[in-house]
């Protein structure tokens, strides 16, 4: 019984040691890669006044399940790459764009 909590606590420890961000999908142009852009709002130090500015990360995505527009869940991984610091760990919401582009005119006209 004591084993079970110990690896239930650990698992829980080392889920929450990774660092996790929501954002956007905007490129999936790369084999495995997905580049995520993150909205960060923080108030100015001085003026108080909320400022916006925008990250990107790159991303492993093993699946090539992720598109364009897609909100997203990245978690910090191992460096895989160059700039791959970061894998994706689940797609949160799917982009209404992607649902348009799977639709081809073709279809409509046949």
């Amino acid at each position: 019984m004591a084993e079970t909590t110990n690896t239930a606590t650990a698992t829980e420890a080392q889920s929450t040691r990774r660092n996790e961000k929501v954002g956007t999908v905007v490129s999936t142009k790369m084999q495995k890669t997905i580049v995520v852009e993150i909205e960060i709002r923080k108030a100015h130090p001085k003026y108080k006044r909320v400022m916006k500015s925008n990250k990107k990360f790159y991303a492993h995505d093993e699946l090539n399940s992720a598109r364009v527009g897609d909100v997203v869940r990245i978690r910090e991984a191992r460096p895989l790459s160059k700039l791959k610091r970061w894998s994706l760990e689940e797609i949160v919401r799917r982009s209404s764009l992607a649902q348009l582009d799977e639709k081809s005119p073709l279809d409509e006209v046949k």
